[in-house]
């Protein structure tokens, strides 16, 4: 099969790139620079210029392809100008899709988040599920804008299918979570709260998943590629147990919160560090949780256990 991939150089998309090329298919990719993706180039991707406001790009991308696969995003907290946000996630989300059915492809998935319902305050939703607001994050925000985005293409009659990760993690992660797995597998002592929670799966189950997504999922059908529920503190427990190594500071959520209200009113002044700007410490203390169940059912997918994918990434950190 040919597929066409945006977000082929981020983490998730690199590794469904991956195993495309592992299964035999053709694979085209958006890329923004092709002379900086020489990986790609390497695992035998042609690679197409241009970004998701690019139109001719995405017709190129996108002709004669089988199927699309919609993985670029936006991913940022505690940034004092969102708008990129809304850019890249949901007027990206309305060009690459609209390309799509310009150009007749045949099925497209779209990768989505369990963010798209922000705080869940404990519960643990399926996809019949939507959350209306307050949303904890500009991030939580524009990929529900962009959940709706891609549901009203498939009203529409585009065959699109939505998956929606969690937290996701492996070798190779360079965004705030694999920097703190890292930090703790090499003895640094990081802080975090000891609540809020999310659902870790391993980036090759989640590639999995969209490749399920893609050949068994239905057209205008969500998926919650929900792994594993833990607390950010207990997923690092676990790393520093199998490196060997102290932990991280966990710190009370009342104390947490309370910094995040003193600075969210100095943010609005001063610039902040994103690790220490309101809304990235609010995000820590909300859960984000789905249930598996559907995406277990009709597409057979399995997210591997914490400890084993988390044993996995602290051995290729090594």
């Amino acid at each position: 099969m040919r597929y066409a991939i945006t977000g082929a150089t981020g983490f998730v998309g690199g590794a469904l790139v991956r195993r495309l090329r592992a299964d035999g298919h053709e694979v085209r990719a958006l890329v923004r620079d092709p002379a900086r993706a020489g990986a790609l180039a390497g695992l035998g991707v042609q690679t197409v210029p241009g970004d998701l406001d690019d139109a001719a790009g995405l017709d190129a991308l996108c002709r004669d392809a089988d199927g699309l696969f919609h993985v670029a995003g936006w991913y940022r907290l505690g940034q004092r100008d969102p708008s990129v946000g809304d850019r890249v996630n949901v007027e990206g989300t309305r060009s690459a899709l609209a390309a799509a059915r310009r150009n007749d492809v045949g099925r497209v998935v779209h990768t989505s988040t369990l963010a798209v319902n922000s705080d869940t305050h404990g519960a643990v939703p399926d996809e019949t599920y939507m959350h209306r607001g307050p949303f904890t994050s500009h991030y939580d925000r524009t990929k529900h804008e962009a959940h709706r985005v891609a549901l009203g293409f498939a009203a529409d009659g585009l065959d699109v299918r939505i998956v929606q990760p969690g937290i996701v993690y492996g070798p190779g992660d360079t965004a705030q979570t694999g920097e703190l797995v890292a930090q703790v597998a090499r003895g640094r002592r990081p802080q975090v709260p000891a609540g809020g929670g999310g659902c870790w799966a391993h980036v090759d189950d989640i590639a999995e998943g969209h490749l399920l997504a893609m050949d068994n999922g239905g057209a205008g059908a969500s998926y919650m590629l929900a792994g594993p529920r833990s607390t950010l503190a207990d997923a690092l427990r676990t790393v520093a147990r199998i490196a060997g190594t102290k932990g991280p500071m966990v710190l009370p959520d009342g104390l947490v919160r309370s910094l995040a209200g003193v600075l969210g009113v100095v943010g609005r002044v001063v610039p902040l560090p994103p690790w220490y700007a309101a809304e990235t410490l609010n995000a820590g203390l909300a859960t984000y949780y789905g249930s598996p169940a559907k995406a277990e059912r009709e597409l057979g997918w399995r997210a591997r256990d914490l400890e084993t994918g988390l044993r996995q990434t602290v051995q290729a950190l090594r």
